[in-house]
């Protein structure tokens, strides 16, 4: 007798059920699959950002929230940094490169980035690797914007292309410099970093924005054309953060403490690598709560299957016992309720392998838009591997209680079972 075909008529015999417990098993484990792939590619978005840089500094702040809004482009700067404080530090022997960094402007709701052309020199992302162009050149004038690559995709620009950046953060904007509109000379390659949704224009364009502005707002009655702009001294007053490279990485530490201690101006100094450590010890916790979450709705989903084929046995007490009348020996029975349990495992893991692949298909653009973490279809993790062939295990075994209930039913108790 084939079992296997045996117990896949037996399904079919009961489709709707079945089809509703593998899509509960199926929902249960794209639950856990989606988690887990989320907080590794959020990881790796993270970790990839920013390379090679030993040193941020910006002003006094909590170390979490200046690698936050410099790097990642999430939150505001609490305290700018002086232009006087910035070109001491950078006169410093220690320091091979600075690249300052000008935040709180944005065209549709990408962030806008005022920088030098070092940024350009000595930006790494990923595992040290440069920046480069999909088409066009560095800034060079005043009005010069170097696009990112999602920015150049989503809005349809192209170099020569003029745009109007908006004062602060908001995606829609009432105060706009229209007055001095911005020309695209250059568009960046894909990084998969915050880079990406990012616009860059040179500092002396920032302050150019801004010459007839006072505390954020245009002062009335007072406007400044750009050509007027260009005659003007537009060296910036601030800068929101700084990055840095260090000659020799043996004088780091030694450098953040003086930059820590600096008496000009309270300043704060992080190393990038140690600062993302905290924040996945501060979202350690979280990550570690979803993780379990998932592992119970797992659990329950499996549970739930067991209660119904435990829940079935009794319509099919007749089913049962013509297959032992027709010679069936009890483990056979055992051995058919294991499969029928070890189908619903091993259906529902392909189910949910698919289920959780279009999730992140669906979402990816959505996420990579808002939150700047690209989301990968690729195999689980091995130690997730590990714990699905687990799972299909445990399926399997779901199946011995059933089958021990289905061994215990008599064939007297079958045949004179009511239907």
């Amino acid at each position: 007798m084939n079992w296997i075909r045996l117990a896949l008529a037996s399904l079919w015999n009961r489709r709707i059920t079945a089809l509703l417990t593998l899509g509960m098993v199926a929902l249960s484990l794209s639950l856990l699959l989606t988690v887990d792939r989320v907080r590794e590619d959020t990881r790796a978005s993270f970790s990839n950002t920013l390379s090679g840089t030993d040193l941020i500094v910006g002003g006094r702040t909590g170390s979490l929230n200046l690698l936050l809004y410099s790097v990642f482009r999430i939150g505001n700067a609490t305290n700018n940094i002086s232009w006087e404080s910035y070109a001491d530090l950078r006169r410093n022997s220690a320091v091979a490169w600075t690249v300052p960094l000008s935040l709180g402007d944005s065209h549709r709701g990408y962030r806008v980035i005022g920088t030098t052309t070092d940024y350009f020199d000595h930006y790494q992302y990923g595992r040290n690797q440069p920046l480069s162009f999909h088409s066009g050149v560095p800034f060079d004038d005043v009005y010069d914007v170097v696009l990112g690559s999602e920015v150049a995709q989503a809005l349809d620009y192209e170099l020569g292309d003029a745009l109007v950046v908006a004062h602060g953060l908001g995606t829609t904007s009432f105060e706009n410099h229209d007055d001095k509109p911005f020309t695209v000379v250059g568009i960046l390659n894909p990084t998969g970093t915050p880079l990406d949704r990012s616009l860059h224009v040179p500092l002396e364009g920032i302050t150019a924005m801004h010459v007839d502005w006072q505390r954020g707002v245009k002062l009335p009655g007072y406007s400044v054309s750009a050509e007027e702009a260009r005659t003007m001294d537009l060296s910036p007053d601030s800068v929101t953060a700084v990055l840095v490279g260090m000659k020799s990485r043996v004088q780091t530490f030694a450098f953040q403490r003086l930059i820590n201690q600096y008496r000009a101006e309270p300043l704060s100094a992080i190393i990038p690598g140690a600062t993302l450590q905290e924040l996945w010890q501060l979202i350690g916790i979280a990550e570690n709560a979803l993780i379990a979450v998932s592992f119970m709705v797992v659990v329950t989903g499996l549970l739930g299957m067991v209660t119904v084929i435990l829940a079935g046995l009794n319509e099919r007490r007749r089913e049962i016992a013509i297959l032992r009348a027709l010679g069936a020996r009890p483990g056979h029975i055992l051995g058919l309720l294991m499969l029928e349990s070890g189908f619903y495992g091993l259906a529902g893991l392909v189910a949910g392998l698919l289920l959780h692949w279009s999730l992140i298909a669906l979402a990816s653009p959505w996420v990579q838009a808002g939150y700047g973490i690209e989301l990968s279809l690729t195999l689980p993790s091995p130690t997730l591997l590990v714990v699905l062939s687990g799972f299909v295990v445990l399926a399997f075994l779901a199946g011995l209680l059933p089958g021990w209930k289905a061994y215990r039913q008599s064939l007297s108790d079958g045949l004179t079972a009511t239907t």
